[in-house]
């Protein structure tokens, strides 16, 4: 095998309003490429003119450069609008630098460009921040807060479903309009973006939609079926997310309904009492997993697509939707003190529909906490 480069720097490029490892080092919200850099434990920006002062004044770092003096350099020897790539190795030079370690999703070109300068670059996979799948105290705070505004929308959809007239044909009326996946998603979204955060990708999803577990949900929503509403919206403060999910009925399930809604919230039962500081994620999923064969719902291939519980129990959560740890039949780790993970089991069937409860709780020495407070109820 061969040997490891020595690495004098970690190196990021990228707008930290999409890249979760960039506004996590930075606290700084970005919607351009801009330079991070970190040697030992000195950080450093490199900004342009636009965001340079701002920088400066909001972000968590030691130093903030000026791209544009870094440019001059190049400028004077002939180069009227260098490189990214020209303009890190003139950073570089200034810091000392000649080997850095990138993230996975770090632009292959401006990578080669500087390999071409003779700088060492060493991808490394995700976590690039291991740091990261511990939650301080503010982040779960931040976090709370994010599920305050999911439990809003989520209060708000249900409520909307309590609310809608049953007719003879079966199909659900809200005040005279045909109730319909987009009518409800309108309704969750709404509510939450006037509490200052973003939904994106609101799933209400209802019958054999649900089956398709990331189905966002289309068109008319009937009585006696199974809503799962999933909702995940993001600070525009901070930039965590809450996450929650709950499986509603307006009007009456059906039996075999009633069981996969009862063993689901079971599952989770079994996560919860199972959840702690050392605990094997993999376990409590296949754990899990059996619970549910054992209780006649099987997992596989059936009438051509999958059925039964075919996803993880759940993720980590913080700046990113899904991020480690993750908590599922793929996992390989132990679940640690700090972690905030969702807690997600669920069960989905053609011709039944779909279960899906979740809830997101912290790691403790112990055990954990749920940080999800509104209630779960099948039948509204």
């Amino acid at each position: 095998m061969p040997k490891r480069p020595r690495i004098d720097a970690q190196l990021i490029y990228s707008a930290s309003d999409t890249d979760a490892n960039m506004l996590w080092a930075t606290r700084f919200f970005a919607p351009d490429p801009f330079i991070f850099v970190k040697k030992r434990t000195k950080t450093y920006l490199v900004m342009n003119d636009l965001e340079i002062d701002r920088a400066k004044s909001q972000a968590s770092a030691d130093t903030v450069l000026s791209s544009s003096e870094y440019a001059k350099r190049w400028q004077r020897r002939g180069v009227q609008f260098p490189k990214t790539a020209e303009l890190l190795l003139e950073v570089f030079k200034d810091l000392r630098i000649k080997s850095v370690e990138v993230p996975s999703t770090f632009p292959l070109g401006i990578a080669d460009q500087l390999r071409q300068l003779e700088i060492t670059v060493q991808a490394k996979g995700d976590p690039f921040w291991p740091e990261r799948e511990i939650k301080t105290d503010q982040e779960v705070g931040f976090i709370s807060e994010s599920i305050r505004a999911a439990e809003m929308g989520m209060e708000a959809g249900i409520d909307a479903v309590r609310r809608s007239e049953i007719r003879k044909n079966g199909s659900l009326y809200l005040d005279g309009t045909h109730l319909t996946s987009e009518i409800l998603k309108r309704i969750i979204n709404t509510t939450i973006m006037a509490a200052g955060y973003v939904p994106s990708h609101t799933i209400v999803a209802s019958g054999d939609q649900c089956v398709d577990p990331h189905n966002q949900g289309s068109g008319p929503i009937r009585a006696n079926t199974s809503i799962i509403m999933d909702i995940f919206p993001r600070s525009q403060k901070t930039g965590y997310f809450g996450d929650i999910t709950r499986t509603v009925v307006r009007g009456h399930a059906s039996e075999r309904l009633k069981h996969a809604y009862h063993c689901v919230a079971q599952g989770q039962e079994i996560a919860f009492k199972r959840i702690r500081d050392g605990a094997n994620a993999y376990d409590i999923h296949n754990e899990i997993l059996n619970y549910f064969k054992n209780q006649g719902f099987e997992t596989g291939v059936m009438k051509g697509r999958m059925q039964g519980f075919f996803h993880g129990t759940g993720h980590g959560l913080g700046l990113d939707i899904h991020e480690a740890p993750s908590f599922g039949l793929r996992s390989k780790n132990a679940l640690r003190r700090g972690n905030v993970v969702t807690v997600e089991p669920g069960l989905y069937y053609e011709g039944m529909g779909g279960v899906r409860l979740e809830d997101v709780v912290i790691v403790t020495k112990t055990g954990c906490k749920n940080l999800v407070g509104i209630p779960k109820l099948l039948e509204v």
